[in-house]
């Protein structure tokens, strides 16, 4: 299909064109505001090639913003969390410092693993989805889920012959999202199938997980100690440990609000 082409077109027939133009080379942004553009061009008397560009980085980054929010979604976190929104004064064990570097995602360039570890309630599993959300903003593809629903899954595909293919698609991603590891005890065959997704990510691509539990503690998880200290050896060679405290993170934040909503009274 070709779009006639005419000198002297009226505002109407050029908006039309435009219109067809934008729909036929899939440039929704452009499309939307190439009107509110033109009137500011005029306005502030750009040259064409100004306006030009400003069309042009207006659609890109919509595009760059509609890839990021389709990352976020794929992920699949349980619900939206950022670093801006993390209170670092209520829970001092967690560094700013390092968590803005993490934030930089040099850590899955290099595929490296992340452990966020301690008592319940002190942050892990907000640190988890918040580096996992500026991961899939900054192009990486990001996978969340927990512990105990990743071994089921892995359980019924080996139930129904497509293990493989399922482990597959787990080490495809740039990073996977393990939360809740260590609440559950998994038997040995759960137990093994998780050894074989975190060994075919291995140094390949990174994992991050959280746990209520210390290390010492993941006997409990993982009863067979040699299998524990292999996992455990998986999650932390080159990699990074936050230890979250014991204080918690929620409770304090709830206080905070209290004393602030009380001061404002």
């Amino acid at each position: 299909m070709s779009l006639p082409r005419q000198r002297g077109l009226t505002e109407h027939a050029a908006d039309a064109a435009i219109d067809t133009a934008c729909r036929l080379l899939r440039l929704p942004t452009i499309r939307a505001e190439f009107s509110d553009i033109a009137a500011g061009a005029v306005k502030n008397q750009m040259t064409y090639r100004g306006f030009l560009a400003e069309l042009l980085m207006a659609e890109c980054d919509d595009r760059v913003r509609r890839r990021s929010e389709r990352r976020i979604k794929a992920a699949g976190f349980p619900r939206e969390k950022s670093l801006r929104a993390f209170d670092f004064d209520a829970n001092p064990n967690i560094d700013p410092a390092t968590i803005h570097t993490l934030a930089s995602c040099e850590w899955i360039k290099k595929s490296q693993p992340l452990c966020l570890i301690d008592d319940s309630g002190t942050g892990k599993s907000h640190m988890l989805i918040a580096l996992g959300t500026e991961a899939a903003m900054k192009g990486y593809r990001v996978r969340y889920t927990l512990a105990t629903k990743l071994v089921n899954e892995l359980v019924e595909a080996a139930d129904e012959k497509q293990l493989n293919k399922t482990i597959a698609r787990y080490g495809r991603v740039d990073l996977l999202c393990i939360d809740e590891l260590g609440y559950m005890e998994l038997d040995r065959r759960g137990a093994e199938l998780l050894f074989q997704v975190l060994t075919e990510r291995e140094e390949k691509n990174s994992v991050a997980i959280a746990s209520n539990e210390s290390f010492g503690g993941w006997t409990k998880t993982f009863t067979d100690p040699r299998l524990c200290t292999a996992i455990v050896d998986r999650l932390t060679f080159n990699g990074t440990i936050i230890e979250t405290g014991s204080d918690s993170y929620r409770l304090a934040t709830t206080r905070a609000r209290a004393e602030e909503h009380a001061q404002a009274s």
